[in-house]
């Protein structure tokens, strides 16, 4: 094999020193990729919830006390192995298999809540993802014109994501409601996620890490759109 035809020649080249054109491709295939698990994940959604597979989970997960923490497990677990696969230096086949597992489990996770939300009122889910692309859009063009390196953000993110879920295991076991404020500083936490993935696409991923770097701002973007939901559902409940 030439050099030229190794995909993973530059693997070890930050993006931020690569030159010019190579960083600039590898920017553009990050954010196609990120668009092309977007729309996986819509095709996929659209599809579960006409199965009625949703109206199932959610009877199932509300007849058990520790349904959430199940699948909340089992779906750490799984974004895990996707992570992995994702940053594979080897296989270009198994990135995309990282990519692809992390979108399905993101699907199935989210069937309940979107089930619900379609069933309350089916303006809720396209109000929600346009406040999700108007947002996630401001934080990337912040990102972007300003050059900023946001990295010194992962240890507050850390400290929050651990926060969120000792606030989550506590509702469980203790059998109180995540109200609103809940989901508004969950949406402050999935904003910084999107500022630090940002930055890193910018600063910290090498060349060749474009399925990596997409599913990392997937999954951001991702919690980002479910604490949104949840607002607007929490909103149009009042009305």
């Amino acid at each position: 094999m030439s050099h030229a035809d190794n995909p993973y020649r530059s693997t070890f080249t930050l993006a931020e020193l690569a030159p010019a054109h190579e960083r600039a491709d590898f920017i553009r295939k990050t954010y196609a990729h990120l668009g092309g698990a977007v729309f996986a994940f819509t095709a996929i959604e659209a599809a579960l919830i006409q199965t009625g597979l949703g109206d199932q989970m959610i009877h199932a997960l509300g007849r058990s006390q520790f349904g959430w923490l199940i699948v909340i497990g089992a779906f750490m677990f799984v974004s895990y192995i996707a992570d992995r696969w994702a940053r594979s230096t080897t296989s270009s086949a198994m990135q995309y298999m990282g990519l692809a597992l992390y979108v399905a489990a993101e699907a199935v996770i989210f069937l309940p809540l979107l089930t619900f939300a379609n069933s309350i009122d089916t303006r809720v889910i396209p109000t929600a993802g346009l406040a999700t692309l108007t947002v996630f859009g401001g934080l990337t063009a912040l990102v972007f014109l300003t050059g900023k390196d946001f990295s010194f953000l992962r240890t507050a993110l850390w400290l929050g994501g651990l926060i969120a879920m000792g606030f989550v295991l506590c509702a469980v076991f203790i059998g109180f409601s995540l109200g609103l404020v809940f989901s508004v500083a969950m949406v402050a936490l999935a904003s910084g996620y999107i500022l630090y993935d940002t930055s890193n696409v910018l600063h910290h991923y090498r060349i060749g890490q474009h399925v990596a770097a997409a599913l990392a701002l997937f999954a951001s973007v991702a919690l980002l759109f479910f604490y949104i939901v949840r607002i607007v559902l929490s909103l149009t409940s009042r009305d």
